[in-house]
């Protein structure tokens, strides 16, 4: 295998982690603010015929990365930057079954709340409540971020 394969590896595998915190990023800003406000009220862009579908975004993208980390990892198992890719394909796996086992069921369960013009406290904390674990779980990702792309300068450094 050429040197050059595992990097393009590596920094393919970057590129599809630092789109999933853009997304995430972008739904925080602009899409969170907006269903969280005053639920179920505000819940009616999840809802009705062209109601918001993410998921036809979040259920491809993950898949993607996840096979480029594991590609990476195969393809410089005996490179420097094995550890980095490692923690960050370890985390980025621990993060997707905790959101497989809560953030996608409390999401579907909130969004999916039948519409009413009154505001429902429980559905306002737990829309709050989602909102603050699923920025720490962004953070999580930025710091796993920041240690995939350290594993490239390592690489760089050794050379």
């Amino acid at each position: 295998m050429t040197k050059s394969i595992p990097n393009i590896l590596h920094i393919l595998a970057s590129i599809a982690f630092i789109t999933i915190i853009g997304a995430a990023f972008y739904e925080h800003a602009a899409v969170v603010p907006a269903w969280s406000a005053a639920p179920p009220r505000s819940l009616s862009m999840f809802q009705g015929e062209y109601g918001l579908q993410a998921a036809n975004f979040w259920k491809p993208v993950h898949p993607v990365a996840v096979l480029l980390l594991a590609a990476a990892l195969i393809a410089n198992w005996r490179q420097p930057g094995r550890k980095q890719l490692l923690i960050a394909s370890g985390g980025y796996v621990l993060i997707l079954v905790i959101t497989a086992a809560y953030f996608v069921p409390e999401l579907i369960a909130i969004t999916t709340s039948a519409y009413s013009p009154a505001v429902s406290d429980d559905l306002t904390s737990r829309a709050k409540t989602w909102e603050t674990l699923s920025l720490v779980r962004l953070g999580s990702l930025l710091i796993l971020a920041i240690v995939l792309l350290y594993g490239l300068s390592v690489k760089t450094e050794q050379k």
